[in-house]
């Protein structure tokens, strides 16, 4: 059977009419209200690329998500952040859900500081169940967000218009980033529990010499095996711990090497392969890095 091919949309306009909406206000910016939408977007659901950020919130939603190529079961509402060219869609015929979306076009951003620090807003690269689920005094924050930039839109276009749209896009993000990371304190068990998987994966990874032999282990690696995406799992581990993921691994690499370079008579050359480096130059480096002496000034320190 032929899978078929998501629809693109390059542009605001092409989802409006998809929508069954009026012209976009703003050919570069959209605030949409969901009860607004009339078309029968079942077709559309199944799978669509946003070649622009969409932030989404929904409450009391109740349905199934298909983002990448995973699917998710909601039964809450919540805020999500995709960012262009990810594929997503809603798979259940039945979803319910009420809210707002934020439609941007990078060309809206591009020339202001936002578009370069978009990026650093991690939550646009996490999953779909990896959504923001604000409190009650958080979602009437969101909303007056959503309401200056629904007023703003509504105004004639002057010179103006664009600084204070963005102005009103960062404030939501910066306050997404601070109840994001009241979420990572208010989850902590479940985060914990995380944290602890996490750790007996490093220490499964690290003590399974054939597995360093193929190669050091990736964030990607420890994020699909935890079933989370790659930015989620390093801010929770953050939130945590102060590392990020990758951190992580450096340091149960160094500790490691440092067990090697002790009690072993290995080469440095040899150590490095076991490690899972092609180059013992590349671990030399890093474990200089880390430690501020090379492998051999450490390993005489024992003798």
């Amino acid at each position: 059977m032929k899978k078929e091919s998501p629809y693109i949309f390059n542009s605001i306009s092409e989802l409006h009419r998809a929508l069954g909406l009026p012209k976009p206000l703003h050919p570069l910016i959209s605030l949409v209200d969901y009860k607004d939408i009339v078309a029968d977007t079942s077709a559309i659901s199944k799978g669509m690329v946003l070649n622009f950020y969409k932030i989404s919130f929904k409450t009391n939603f109740k349905g199934k998500i298909k983002y990448g190529q995973r699917y998710y079961d909601f039964d809450e509402g919540g805020l999500s952040f995709i960012s262009p060219n990810q594929v997503i869609g809603e798979t259940s015929e039945e979803a319910d859900y009420s809210g707002y979306t934020l439609l941007i076009h990078p060309d809206f951003i591009r020339n202001h500081s936002l578009g370069q620090q978009i990026k650093n807003y991690g939550f646009f690269t996490y999953a779909t169940n990896e959504a923001l689920y604000p409190s009650a005094k958080e979602k009437e924050i969101i909303i007056g967000v959503f309401r200056n930039i629904e007023y703003e839109l509504n105004q004639h276009i002057d010179h103006f218009s664009q600084d204070v749209l963005i102005a009103h896009i960062e404030v939501l993000l910066n306050y997404s980033k601070r109840f994001y990371n009241r979420q990572f304190v208010t989850r902590s068990q479940a985060n914990t529990d995380q944290l602890t998987q996490f750790e007996e994966l490093l220490n499964d990874y690290f003590n399974d010499a054939t597995a360093l032999m193929t190669g050091l282990p990736s964030v990607t690696f420890f994020a699909e095996q935890l079933h989370c995406s790659p930015r989620y799992l390093s801010d929770m581990l953050r939130s945590l711990t102060g590392q990020n993921t990758q951190q992580h691994i450096h340091a149960r690499l160094i500790e490691k090497a440092k067990e090697l370079l002790s009690t072993t008579n290995l080469s440095i050359g040899e150590i490095a392969y076991q490690l899972g480096f092609e180059h013992s130059q590349s671990f030399n480096k890093l474990f200089k890095q880390k430690t501020d002496s090379s492998p051999v000034e450490f390993r005489k320190s024992f003798n």
